[in-house]
């Protein structure tokens, strides 16, 4: 009932995710991400247990299929599931269950994978992948998101639009983008809006915040005033 797209950038060391559905807050059951293992996208009647099964596998050592082999191997369900994975080594593999809603199935190439399930066509998929590999100069989340529209321009999920989601993680525990459009009639549009926002306002800031290179993060008073005071806010912390 859902389409993503997984992929891994070299360059910086990210795993992102972005996905989109005709149901509620896709982004609740569907990415996972693990900074230096991976990305999953566990979609169609979904078992949230997969993604965090897969992710296990694959820092264990496996390779994507693998991991995803051993997971879906433990539930009975798996007919019904639809998962997809890449690696720190830019490797994917892709379940689709035999009774997943057709159109489904899914492509990938070197560092990204796409699937989906319930799609209004067989072009959703390849229109989605030909996107993000026609486009290597954008950044990731960009990149997932021209590649997420262009598949739905081709038709997305076969029942309409509700919610779409995008994640990213580079080196921390938690994620460095984590975007989610719960319910809306354009999810995608209204997505690219918050990640234009995200670029704006939060990327810029993301060196400064805690992190496992510098755990505390910037803590100089002064510089942490500064952008206030450039925007004319009367704001200070106290001393």
């Amino acid at each position: 009932m859902t389409w993503s797209i997984v992929a891994y950038d070299r360059a910086t060391a990210a795993f992102a995710i972005s996905v989109a559905t005709r149901n509620l807050a896709v982004g609740a059951t569907v990415p996972y991400l693990r900074a230096g293992v991976g990305a999953v996208a566990t979609q169609s009647i979904t078992n949230r247990y997969l993604g965090p099964a897969v992710l296990d596998g694959m820092e264990r050592g496996l390779a994507p299929d693998a991991a995803i082999a051993a997971a879906i191997g433990a539930d009975a369900g798996r007919g019904l599931r639809q998962v997809h994975a890449i690696d720190r080594f830019g490797r994917t593999a892709a379940w689709t269950g035999d009774n997943c809603v057709m159109w489904c199935g899914g492509d990938a190439a070197d560092a990204v994978s796409v699937a989906g399930n319930m799609l209004a066509n067989a072009e959703v998929v390849p229109s989605t992948l030909a996107t993000f590999l026609d486009l290597p100069d954008l950044k990731l989340p960009e990149r997932l998101m021209a590649a997420m529209l262009a598949g739905d321009a081709a038709g997305g999920d076969r029942r309409g639009r509700q919610s779409a989601a995008m994640a990213m993680t580079t080196t921390e525990d938690f994620p460095d983008l984590n975007l989610r459009v719960d319910d809306h009639a354009s999810p995608l549009v209204e997505l690219q809006r918050l990640l234009a926002i995200w670029r704006r306002d939060r990327a810029p800031a993301i060196g400064a915040m805690p992190r496992r290179a510098d755990p505390a993060g910037v803590i100089d008073l002064d510089a942490i005033e500064a952008p206030w005071i450039a925007a004319g806010l009367d704001l200070r912390l106290r001393r």
